[in-house]
């Protein structure tokens, strides 16, 4: 039997109509930022197979470190055990953010469960501390945190179809994430429009909120929406002057995406509690992690088993997974990464706005980083945009893993892409854009 007729037979793809969608591409070997396909194509990962991939597929130091730990144990319930791994890699996440606030760090497995993690320790935070009434959560128009109940509702306005679960979710406050981009004048005003948005939403409902829930810098899958620091810092501001606890989902952000190692510190804030996942482990093995405050882990420390956080994954701080992000967070120095973050950056900007020149179509060009985007003229920018589902099979036909979100184009490498790589990508895109027909824009 093929790949292809087992693939069909037995799989159920994620964000795939089965029905419409082209045969999945067998993937036999990666190397840096290449996918070899079982044909012989290759493809350039250009969204880092959905963001993890750091410092290139099977880089050789992360897969020794994983090796190495396989000879010894491969996982021990995290539940009354504890190993090294796990303290080298709680100990390198904290004194790698900034300041020395967030300290205490709860291992899971996916950018979700962080979050949902999140959550429900900004629930139960208040109740231990008498405060049962503060239950209600403040998130960003368009934000994205997942695809668990708790996630869908905080990003109930992201542009995915949570339509056949929204009776299910819990009601949040949504308020407008002021979009900046290259050449934008308005910024200001939309910054003014949102804080006050804000405000409002503080002074109706402010004493019974637990937690805001932010995407710093970037909204990723919502539509990649760029903000500006001081956005950021007037929020955080804002929620501390009102006993209102921050979470940053840093799930995306974080591990160099927006040019520092993480967006708070890009942002000069520090929230109450972070979201990591994704890059952690350089896009070997699924690992995440909710860091909190010194502050908010005293409220749940108590001779009452109840006002514990009785929570957690099957595969938390997973020893192989803790072994990889140890050995991908030590990559970072060894490797100057932040210098190719960098050079990333500038090709980004030059390419981004020459399309921008030459295109009638790309509107709205913005670059952080290791991160581009732009939007395509378009009437409906949701998941399900015609213009999303023309254009990813053109990009694979070029040899370009590009996965447009609704009417948004975005590229995200790996950080050891080539230039020659970048250029080429940026080269057949604008090729590629020239030959879309009218009424698709």
């Amino acid at each position: 039997m093929t790949t292809t007729y087992i693939d069909q037979k037995h799989v159920w793809h994620p964000f795939t109509q089965g029905k419409i969608a082209p045969v999945p591409i067998p993937i036999v070997k990666a190397e840096g930022a290449v996918l070899l396909g079982e044909d012989g194509k290759e493809y350039l990962d250009m969204i880092s197979s959905w963001w993890v991939n750091t410092h290139g597929h099977c880089h050789p130091k992360i897969t020794e470190a994983i090796t190495e730990q396989a000879k010894n144990f491969a996982h021990v319930m995290f539940a009354g055990f504890t190993h090294e791994p796990a303290l080298q890699l709680s100990s390198k996440l904290c004194e790698l953010l900034p300041g020395n606030k967030l300290s205490k760090v709860f291992f899971s497995d996916s950018g979700a469960f962080a979050v949902e993690t999140a959550l429900k320790i900004a629930l139960q935070y208040w109740q231990n501390k008498g405060q049962k009434h503060k239950t209600r959560f403040i998130s960003f128009q368009c934000g994205y945190h997942g695809d668990s109940f708790g996630a869908m509702a905080v990003g109930k306005t992201c542009g995915f179809n949570y339509v056949p679960f929204e009776k299910h979710l819990f009601t949040v406050d949504f308020v407008p994430y002021a979009s900046h981009w290259i050449g934008d004048q308005d910024i200001e005003d939309k910054e003014k429009i949102a804080l006050e948005a804000l405000e409002l939403q503080i002074i109706e409902n402010g004493k019974n909120t637990a937690a805001l829930i932010v995407e710093p810098l970037i909204q990723a899958a919502g539509g990649f929406h760029f903000c500006r620091p001081e956005f950021i810092q007037s929020v955080v501001r804002l929620c501390n002057e009102n006993q209102i606890l921050v979470i940053f989902d840093e799930v995306m952000t974080g591990f160099g995406r927006t040019g520092k190692m993480f967006a708070c510190e890009k942002a000069g804030v520090i929230p109450d509690i972070i979201c990591l996942a994704k890059g952690m482990s350089g896009g070997f093995l699924p690992i995440a992690a909710t860091i909190t405050s010194q502050e908010v882990y005293d409220a749940f420390v108590s001779s009452d088993i109840n006002n514990a956080l009785l929570h957690g994954s099957t595969y938390a701080a997973n020893p192989l997974g803790c072994a990889s992000a140890n050995a991908s967070l030590s990559l970072f120095e060894e490797e100057n990464t932040f210098a190719k973050i960098e050079k990333i950056s500038q090709i980004h900007l030059e390419r981004i706005t020459e399309l921008a020149k030459k295109l009638p179509i790309v509107k709205r060009p913005r670059v952080m980083g290791d991160v581009a985007a732009f939007n395509l003229i378009n009437k409906n920018a949701s998941y399900d945009a015609k213009i999303a589902q023309l254009l990813r099979p053109k990009f694979l036909e070029h040899g370009l893993l590009i996965r447009p979100f609704g009417n948004v184009v975005h590229i995200m490498p790996p950080y050891c892409i080539t230039e020659n790589q970048l250029n080429y990508t940026y080269s057949k895109i604008e090729e590629i854009l020239n030959d879309i027909p009218k009424n698709y824009a």
